[in-house]
C-alpha cells in the first residue's frame, strides 16, 4: 500500500448511480466503467501554461484520444482557450474539423502520400522531412488549386522523424520552390529533457536547430519556430520561440518525477491539475472460503477467508494486465470506500477483482476509482506507472476509446 498517496481532499460522491444522478452528478448510470474528465481542471491547466509561456502561442497536443482524455470532450473544453492544435494523424485531425474547430491544426505524425490530398482539402498543417513527403503534398495542393502550409522537422538528436540538419536547407529549398506549398513553419523536438536533470543534450539540440533555423531564414521568413512541449517549456525559457506543444501538462500531470523535482527546486510555480478520474462499478461480491483460489491460472491462493469484490474493467479497457496479484499482497491498488483495495488474481479481458475484507459496508454498485481521488484517498497514475516500470503518458493514453469519457 505504500505506492498510495493518502494526502487529505474533499470527499467524492460514492454510493447507487440513481443516487449520484438525484444529487446533479453525471448520469452514469448505465456505465460498467467511465472516465471523468474536470473541466476546470483543463480550463486551468491551459490558462495555466498559456500565461507561463507567454508571448508564445499555446499548442494543444490533443494526439492519442488525447492523452486517454478523450479528444472530442478535450477540445471542446478549450475552445478560446489554446491557439492551435497538435494532432498525430490525419483521421485526429479531420476529428476536430468535423467538431468545428477552426484552430490551426498541426499533424504531427507520418500521412501516407495517399493521404495528402485529404490534408490539402482539411486546411491542415503537416509535418514533411523527406521530398517523397514534400513532392505529395505539392502534387495534391496543385490538383486542388489550394496552397498547403507545411513545416519542416529538423533531427537535432532524437533520430526519429527528421531531416538531418545539413539537408534541411535542400528540402526547404524543394518546398519553396513548389508554389501549391508554404513552409510555414520549422520545428525540432527534444530527447532527454524529461528524464535528466543536465541540460547539455537540450542545449546541443538546440543549438542544432538554431543552426538549421538560421539556414532556412535565408531563403525566408519562417512564420512559427518551435521545439519546446511541456518540459522544456516549464524548464528552459530560451527553448519556447513562437509556439509551445503543450501536451502531458494540458492535462494536469508533470512529464516526469524529474521535471517537477527540477522545477520546485528552481522554485518556478506552475500549479498543475489531473483532470481524470478512472471509474468503476462493484459488479459483483464474493465471500471466498480459505484454500480456494481466483482467476485465471489458480494463481491466487486463499489463505484465509476474503470478501472479493468483481470489477466489470480489465486489460481491454486498459487495465494492465501487470497490476495482477499473484501473491499475499496482492497487485496494484485501486480506491473502494475511500481506502486502498488490492487487485487479486490476474486481470481478465474485462474484469478484475479486488479484496474488500477489511473495508466495511461494501456494496454491488459502489463506485471504485482506478486512476484519482476517493475521500482522502489517492490513486495517481504515476503510482500505476512506477509498478508496471513505465510512465504516467502511457497509464493514460492506454485506457480504452471505448470507455466513455464524461465531462464533470
Amino acid at each position: 500500500m505504500s505506492d498510495l498517496d493518502l494526502t487529505p481532499t474533499l470527499p467524492v460522491q460514492t454510493g447507487p448511480p440513481e443516487s449520484r444522478a438525484s444529487r446533479g452528478g453525471p448520469d452514469t448510470g448505465a456505465y460498467p466503467t467511465w472516465v471523468e474528465i474536470d473541466r476546470r481542471a483543463i480550463a486551468h491547466n491551459a490558462r495555466a501554461l498559456r500565461a507561463w509561456v507567454a508571448p508564445a502561442a499555446l499548442m494543444a497536443v490533443v494526439k492519442g484520444n488525447a492523452y486517454g482524455h478523450g479528444q472530442r470532450e478535450v477540445a471542446e473544453l478549450l475552445r478560446g482557450e489554446v491557439d492551435w492544435f497538435g494532432v498525430n494523424s490525419l483521421a485526429e485531425a479531420e476529428l476536430l474539423r468535423q467538431d468545428g474547430h477552426d484552430r490551426p491544426t498541426l499533424i504531427l505524425g507520418h500521412t501516407p502520400p495517399a493521404g495528402a490530398a485529404d490534408v490539402v482539402r482539411g486546411g491542415f498543417r503537416q509535418v514533411v522531412y523527406d521530398e517523397a513527403g514534400v513532392e505529395a503534398l505539392a502534387a495534391a495542393a496543385a490538383r486542388e488549386g489550394r496552397v498547403a502550409r507545411v513545416h519542416l522537422e529538423v533531427e537535432t538528436g532524437t533520430n526519429r522523424l527528421g531531416v538531418r540538419p545539413g539537408r534541411a536547407g535542400e528540402l526547404a529549398a524543394l518546398v519553396r520552390a513548389r508554389p501549391s506549398l508554404w513552409l510555414e513553419g520549422a520545428y525540432a523536438h527534444f530527447a532527454n529533457v524529461e528524464d535528466s536533470l543536465d541540460d547539455s543534450f537540450a542545449d546541443l539540440q538546440l543549438s542544432r536547430l538554431r543552426a538549421a533555423l538560421e539556414g532556412l531564414e535565408v531563403g525566408g521568413r519562417l512564420a512559427v519556430k518551435h521545439a519546446a512541449a511541456t518540459a522544456a517549456a516549464v524548464l528552459y525559457g530560451r527553448t519556447r520561440f513562437d509556439l509551445v506543444r503543450a501536451g502531458i501538462g494540458l492535462y494536469g500531470l508533470w512529464p516526469s518525477a524529474v521535471t517537477e523535482r527540477a522545477a520546485r527546486e528552481a522554485g518556478l510555480e506552475l500549479d498543475l491539475r489531473p483532470a481524470l478520474t478512472w471509474k468503476a462499478r462493484v459488479a459483483h461480491l464474493n465471500d471466498v472460503p480459505l484454500g480456494e483460489t481466483i482467476g485465471y491460472g489458480c494463481a491466487y491462493y486463499v489463505s484465509q477467508p476474503r470478501r472479493i469484490a468483481t470489477l466489470p474493467v480489465g486489460y481491454y479497457e486498459g487495465l494492465d494486465r501487470g497490476l495482477s496479484g499473484l501473491g499475499p499482497e496482492g497487485g496494484g491498488v485501486v480506491l473502494v470506500g475511500g481506502r486502498p483495495a488490492p487487485i487479486v488474481g490476474r486481470v481478465a479481458m474485462n474484469m478484475c477483482m479486488v479484496d474488500v475484507t477489511r473495508i466495511p459496508g461494501v456494496r454491488v454498485g459502489d463506485e471504485v476509482v482506478l486512476i484519482g481521488r476517493q475521500g482522502d484517498a489517492h490513486a495517481p497514475a504515476e503510482a500505476m506507472a512506477e509498478r508496471l516500470g513505465t510512465i504516467n503518458y502511457e497509464i493514460v493514453t492506454r485506457i480504452g476509446a471505448s470507455v466513455p469519457r464524461v465531462v464533470v
